[in-house]
């Protein structure tokens, strides 16, 4: 077989083993996934399995790199649209809290990541999105937007506030009831920090 089509063929099996993972972890969860329903709907077996991710939470971690991407893609996205940098800011916040009633979101990112991952995963994520935070905060200091501090601080306190109204969004019967309540809470922080208030 020639490299380059033994390499597609081991990439298309990763993607359908990653798709069906994606799909079942969405739809009942990490604990209720059975890895042999799992690889006969992908219609691979549990061998290639276990090559591509060593395991059930291999796959896992996978899933939950996967869709880590696309949401920072999300939010990125949200920052090029936006009309400035502060709406830019203030968009992504919004959007990282309303990404809490997705029920994807809910069960692999909110409930199985970090029971699963663990704690060192949870403080990984953390921490990279707290960088992110930071540098867009500290252009925002830069450009006399809001008003001088810490901007790793700054950035960490924001983050935590965010993590935390997700999973409280998330564990509610009615996630968008709780949205409305975290988005009229994050304005009325955000402003806060601003230099000059605005509407």
């Amino acid at each position: 077989m020639a490299p380059k089509a033994r390499a597609q063929m081991i990439e298309e099996t990763r993607n359908k083993l990653l798709e069906a993972g994606r799909q079942a972890f969405g739809s009942v969860g990490y604990a209720q996934t059975s890895m042999d329903e799992l690889t006969a709907s992908a219609g691979l077996t549990r061998g290639a399995l276990y090559h591509h991710f060593g395991d059930k939470k291999g796959l896992l971690q996978a899933v939950v790199q996967q869709v880590d991407a696309e949401l920072d893609a999300q939010l990125a996205q949200v920052s090029e649209q936006a009309a400035n940098a502060w709406e830019g800011f203030r968009g992504r916040c919004r959007v990282f809290l309303e990404m809490a009633t997705h029920i994807e979101v809910q069960r692999i990112m909110l409930r199985d990541a970090p029971s699963v991952l663990g704690s060192e995963y949870l403080q990984s994520s953390q921490s990279a999105c707290s960088a992110s935070l930071a540098t867009l905060l500290r252009d925002l200091m830069d450009t006399h937007v809001i008003q001088d501090t810490d901007p790793e601080a700054l950035a960490r306190l924001i983050q935590g506030g965010l993590m935390d109204a997700s999973f409280w969004i998330a564990a509610d019967h009615q996630p968008p009831q709780r949205l409305t309540a975290a988005l009229d809470s994050l304005d009325l922080m955000l402003r806060g920090v601003l230099r000059a208030p605005q509407p």
